[in-house]
């Protein structure tokens, strides 16, 4: 009579994959989930500067456009910001979820005074204005 040990071998070989598996998952996931973490950071980062650059075309336009002109903008933002306004730019810092800053300035034309404007998450309505027998145009946000 002949003894068949093959199922002892698919024993072993059963319990070896399955370490494996854990071994491969325990490395894996943690750097999986730190990658995911930095493409969403540079995803909601190129969505605010896009959402500003929406603004700062907009400034153009009616500074090109002249007085009396006026423009209304949506911006939708993953996360609140707040918005330095220049003559010649609007700039603004993003917090990642890695503590860093990042940082971003879109140049424009315009005639605007300094200030800031604060942007909340999700949809904000923006008025661009440059009032008639007014030297200087002004942004302002509508709620």
């Amino acid at each position: 009579m002949i003894k068949e040990d093959k199922g002892q071998v698919s024993l072993e070989y059963l319990l070896i994959f399955a370490v494996s598996i854990i071994l491969l998952i325990a490395f894996t996931l943690p750097l999986a989930e730190i990658g995911l973490e930095k493409t969403l950071d540079v995803s909601n980062t190129m969505n605010a500067k896009g959402e500003l650059s929406k603004l700062s075309n907009a400034v153009s336009q009616v500074y090109g456009e002249g007085q009396g002109s006026k423009q209304t903008i949506y911006m939708d933002l993953d996360k609140s910001i707040n918005v330095k306004i220049t003559n010649s730019y609007l700039s603004s810092s993003y917090m990642m979820k890695d503590s860093k800053t990042k940082e971003f300035k879109l140049y424009h034309n315009s005639n605007l005074n300094s200030g800031s404007l604060f942007l909340d998450k999700g949809e904000n309505k923006i008025i661009v204005e440059w009032p008639i027998n007014s030297e200087h145009m002004i942004i302002y946000k509508k709620y």
